[in-house]
């Protein structure tokens, strides 16, 4: 069986429950995992998840859009582990679904813009220099099929979307002559993910009761468009991730790997 080893490598991870799902599987590859995120509770279950199955983990309390709170972990992670290989995003913001442009605000339409592009802008700002000094290293962001599909209802999280896609893009262009790659995961929704506290549950919400269901019940359904029989689960994102972290995608950089079950075909 090909294994995707990480060993030794020492990773930084934004993010709740998708965030703590990745760390837990790049400790078990053999990575030192930082992980952070807005509370501290969830971050010690991860980490003692981590601990008892023999891995690193060490976690703190970080704002992902705090740029100087940014570059003070990374920093500190850099002087600590002795540089930084890997870096994933995966911050989610509680934002405005289901609204048509002419009832939608500017508020809702540019929190998720500014909340995802700055995040993802600031993890590559912080870890970049580190990486450079080392001679190289991966920036893992995540995506949604919205970042190309027509609307309505989600306006501000398209663009949000294809934003971070973008900054994938250019970025692997500008931070290639240091051999750092870049990377985006579009994934569909993971039922897993919403099930275990993720924003996604309560951005769903809406839409599930206009259509007189739970989020789970939503979920459990075939999304128009979708090709396979279900949406992505939590285990593929996450051995996506591995893999896009591992060498074994050493060629891969500027791409947007496509977990979105057929809605989008590249």
């Amino acid at each position: 069986m090909l294994s995707f080893s990480l060993q030794d490598k020492r990773a930084v991870i934004h993010g709740g429950a998708i965030g703590g799902a990745v760390a837990r599987a790049f400790a078990s590859a053999g990575a030192k995992v930082f992980l952070t995120g807005r509370t501290r509770a969830k971050l010690d279950a991860v980490a003692r998840d981590i601990a008892a199955a023999g891995g690193f983990a060490e976690v703190a309390v970080v704002d992902a859009l705090d740029e100087e709170a940014m570059l003070r972990h990374a920093d500190a992670v850099a002087a600590r582990a002795g540089g930084i290989d890997i870096a994933f995003n995966a911050v989610g913001v509680l934002h405005v679904q289901g609204r048509p442009l002419s009832e939608l605000s500017l508020e809702d339409y540019f929190l998720p813009v500014q909340t995802y592009t700055r995040s993802n802008f600031l993890t590559a700002k912080a870890v970049a220099p580190h990486m450079t000094k080392q001679g190289g290293g991966v920036i893992i962001s995540v995506s949604t099929p919205a970042s190309r599909l027509p609307g309505p209802g989600y306006l501000g999280h398209a663009v949000a979307c294809a934003g971070v896609e973008a900054l994938t893009r250019h970025m692997a262009g500008e931070l290639a002559a240091f051999n750092i790659r870049s990377v985006c995961i579009r994934s569909h929704a993971i039922p897993e993910a919403a099930a275990a506290g993720s924003h996604s549950r309560e951005v769903f919400r809406p839409a599930a009761e206009s259509m007189g269901m739970t989020v789970e019940q939503m979920l459990a359904g075939k999304p128009p468009g979708l090709l396979v029989k279900r949406l992505p689960s939590l285990d593929q994102m996450v051995s996506t991730a591995v893999f896009v972290a591992s060498e074994h995608a050493g060629a891969m950089t500027g791409a947007v790997v496509n977990l979105s079950g057929g809605v989008i075909l590249d």
